[in-house]
């Protein structure tokens, strides 16, 4: 899995849609379309912040398993 399926995945199994996930995040809902298509991709630090909101590790949000 990559990372822009990974945060699509994280984001729907919490029953999130990505405007509800961008005000969370004080982000325009945009980057939340940018991010999941791999057009872009998130800083560092607004990928720690995902993965606070999430509940997870950074490994768990970019899809990295051992």
């Amino acid at each position: 899995m990559n990372i822009a399926e990974s945060l699509k995945q994280c984001r729907e199994e919490r029953g999130l849609n990505p405007y509800e996930l961008a005000r969370a995040l004080g982000v325009n809902h945009q980057n939340i379309y940018r991010w999941e298509s791999g057009k872009f991709l998130p800083g560092i630090e607004m990928c720690i912040k995902l993965a606070d909101y999430y509940g997870i590790s950074l490994d768990e949000l970019v899809g990295r398993n051992f």
